[in-house]
């Protein structure tokens, strides 16, 4: 199986014409990389190669590698139903620059990207509609990068007296303590239930 994706890899690598720069395998799946301003050239050679075919894309997502410059991955799955093959193309950008959008040759991808620029911040150049998906008009921030806080910046509610829902900044008035201590190893006290079971 491996020999069969490192000759694919090898393949799409030569045959893209730089759209396509490198490749590996690693846990019995194709991964290919490429520069993120040929990612349009990069999925239509995959789509449209008579030996490749890869006509649907399954997944477009983000990862985030703060301590990078280019600190943001766009991943994109694809899959060839002709061919039972399956591909990840992994493209790199930062904070401000934009990666063009595939949703002229993938329409599934534009809730895709949308969901990309909500949670990251990553940003598409010529998508037809580029606003948050998930979090609400007034959010600040992008809730899946690794800088951003656990607790958020705001806590919302509903305020029964003003009769609207009210923004608020997140107030805590404690942390709780977690001793992590597993019940099969058992504690050097007794846990909350168990006081009696020493008597």
């Amino acid at each position: 199986m491996s020999k069969a994706l490192e000759s694919l890899g090898k393949m799409v690598v030569k045959g893209s014409g730089g759209a396509i720069t490198g490749w590996s395998v690693a846990f019995g799946e194709l991964t290919v990389t490429g520069p993120a301003g040929r990612i349009v050239e990069a999925l239509t050679f995959l789509r449209d190669h008579a030996d490749l075919r890869f006509h649907q894309l399954i997944d477009l997502c983000g990862v985030d590698y703060p301590e990078r410059p280019l600190r943001f991955d766009v991943v994109y799955h694809l899959l060839s139903l002709v061919k039972n093959h399956r591909i990840r193309l992994k493209v790199q950008t930062d904070e401000d620059t934009a990666v063009p959008s595939v949703a002229s040759i993938f329409p599934a991808a534009d809730w895709f990207e949308r969901e990309a620029f909500d949670m990251y911040g990553v940003f598409f150049s010529g998508h037809p509609d580029l606003r948050r998906l998930l979090t609400d008009y007034g959010f600040h921030g992008h809730p899946l990068r690794k800088d951003f806080p656990t607790t958020g910046y705001v806590e919302v509610r509903y305020d029964d007296e003003l009769k609207r829902v009210v923004y608020e900044p997140v107030k805590i008035a404690e942390f709780r303590q977690f001793d992590f201590l597993s019940p099969w190893e058992g504690a050097s006290y007794a846990l909350p239930g168990d006081e009696k079971a020493g008597s």
